[in-house]
């Protein structure tokens, strides 16, 4: 089906709503207009270009998802009086705390390890956050444009030259139904693509101009994540707690966190490792095995689960970053693997580089050059900051990890030692489908898939409850966003090697592998109306067999807390 596109012409075009986006494109227009005020003194011409940006959520912050404790040092360049801007910080840190959890027993370190400690740090709703960056850049004259999904990217020649949003209005067969919206055409000099760690474009635009050419291939981890409503009175607000050992493995080493809110909330989260080895690992039982440690039940005794979410987590850092700039184009955030996964922040380092990407576009906008040796200063400035320091720091971190424990103990506390230098190699670092090992390889025999944990509806929630509780709504009448490249290998291959990990490693209900009370016969359903949009499924498929496709724009989760 072929449509004529509206085209839309912007100066400069941001791509995602987080916090990347819209920082740069909040600075961007600051400078601008401080730049016209003095223009008539200077004896210079003032510049009036137009500023967009355009997420696929429904609203600006919706699919705003974090831990988040940030770090406020970006948010102090940006804002300094963001606290009389009424930012919506929910608390200061005034706690911290780090466990290492048995099955049954809990046991608090003696020590806080630099990287854990959060002291004066700000606890934050990543969506309320998202929503009031909006707020400050439409006030500064920024075109926001929520519901327009990116799914295409545009080239001139050389250049990129904007994005292609999706059509709307289209039934499940391909054809447009009665309220059919064409796709919009955004052309831009500039094109900023700050979609998030795996982004749709900014995975094409890596690709097309092999922008992570003789560096390792990026790594992901996985985090879930709920929101507790507390009994009034009953949180300790302002505490981190954060737990090491059970429900996780030896060799499969990742983190859990309790953060304590304002309004008696307390949100409790997991992070998973995509480069795990076991087939029957499940991230959402992990999180409830979790929440029925003692230790844990203790701390949220009384509580119930209103808000839950999931999404992936750029792990690869400093050695998986691509070049950051091409021709008509850079890379911010975590699409650009900006995230230290030592410390697990990295708001404050998607803030600092939309910032410094919109430094680097006003400077393009003075000169009239869009060309990549005008853009290139930009990954010299990122790679300068605190955002370079950081992720140098944190360098071999997550490589230490995936070698398990006891020995990723060893070579942390040698990073720790030495400022983060350790004799870890990154060669033959392969994707995090790879490492998943057959069900007989790697537990020796056909092990049984567990059994689900009985849900209380209130503090154990099955997957489906949860997915209602992160607000996930799409239009039914779609075709599917999830993509199965060769639909017979999930029955010839997946159901005997791997025992369908997608209905495991996926966090929402999205797929269910339905065997036939006839014949005895399997079929994969695809539940795509739940998906919360985290991407797992397109990263640790087993046979690399699912592909993650934006859908019609505005559907999704609608977080509003997370």
């Amino acid at each position: 089906m072929t449509a004529e596109k509206e085209v839309l012409e912007v100066d400069v075009l941001f791509v995602g709503g987080g916090p990347a986006s819209l920082s740069g494109a909040y600075h961007l227009a600051r400078l601008l207009a401080r730049h016209n005020a003095a223009a008539p003194e200077q004896g210079r011409t003032p510049l009036d270009p137009m500023i967009a940006l355009i997420d696929k959520a429904g609203e600006v912050g919706a699919h705003g998802f974090s831990g988040a404790v940030m770090d406020p040092a970006a948010l102090r360049e940006l804002v300094p009086d963001y606290e009389s801007k009424a930012c919506p910080i929910e608390k200061t840190v005034t706690s911290d705390a780090v466990y290492y959890l048995t099955a049954r027993s809990s046991y608090k370190l003696p020590y806080l390890p630099p990287s854990m400690s959060n002291h004066g740090k700000l606890i934050i709703s990543l969506a309320k956050f998202n929503r009031w960056l909006a707020g400050l850049a439409e006030g500064a004259g920024v075109n926001i444009f929520p519901g327009f999904a990116g799914v295409e990217i545009l080239e001139d020649g050389p250049r990129i030259a904007g994005v292609r949003t999706g059509d709307k209005g289209i039934d499940p067969s391909g054809q447009p139904k009665s309220n059919f919206e064409p796709g919009i055409d955004l052309r831009a000099k500039i094109t900023v693509f700050g979609d998030g760690p795996r982004g749709y474009l900014s995975k094409q635009l890596i690709k097309k101009r092999n922008l992570l050419r003789g560096k390792p291939v990026p790594v992901f981890e996985t985090g879930v994540k709920e929101v507790f409503e507390m009994p009034p009175g009953s949180v300790d607000e302002g505490r981190v707690i954060h737990t090491l050992g059970y429900p996780l493995r030896r060799d499969c080493v990742g983190g859990t966190f309790l953060y304590n809110m304002g309004d008696n909330l307390i949100c409790v989260g997991l992070v998973v490792p995509l480069d795990y080895h076991d087939p029957l690992i499940h991230p959402h039982r992990l999180l409830q095995e979790f929440k029925l440690h003692p230790f844990i039940r203790k701390l949220l005794s009384g509580g119930k689960s209103t808000h839950y979410g999931a999404k992936v987590l750029n792990a690869g850092g400093y050695f998986s970053m691509p070049r950051l700039f091409t021709d008509g184009a850079l890379l911010i955030g975590e699409a650009a693997s900006l995230l230290d996964m030592k410390h697990l922040k990295g708001v404050h380092l998607a803030m600092k580089s939309g910032m410094l990407a919109a430094e680097t576009i006003f400077h393009a906008l003075l000169s009239q050059d869009y060309s990549e040796s005008a853009l290139a200063s930009y990954e010299e400035n990122v790679r300068s900051s605190y955002v370079g320091s950081a992720l140098r720091a944190s360098r071999h971190f997550h490589r230490a990890l995936s070698l398990g424990i006891p020995r990723g103990a060893l070579h942390l506390g040698v990073q720790q030692a030495t400022g983060g230098r350790d004799l870890l190699s990154y060669a033959g670092i392969s994707e995090d489908y790879t490492a998943m090992k057959s069900v007989r390889e790697y537990h020796g025999r056909d092990a049984e898939i567990p059994s689900p944990i009985p849900a209380d509806g209130s503090y154990v929630l099955d997957k489906l409850a949860h997915v209602y509780n992160s607000g996930t709504l799409h239009n039914e009448d779609q075709p599917p966003h999830l993509k199965i490249v060769d639909p017979a290998a999930c029955i010839e291959k997946c159901i005997g090697s791997y025992k369908y990990p997608c209905n495991r490693f996926c966090p929402a209900q999205v797929y269910e592998m339905i065997r036939s009370e006839d014949d005895g016969s399997y079929r994969l359903q695809i539940n795509f109306t739940n998906c919360v949009h985290c991407q797992t499924c397109d990263i640790k498929c087993p046979l690399d067999n699912i592909r993650w496709t934006p859908p019609e724009g505005g559907g999704g989760p609608n977080y509003t807390v997370m």
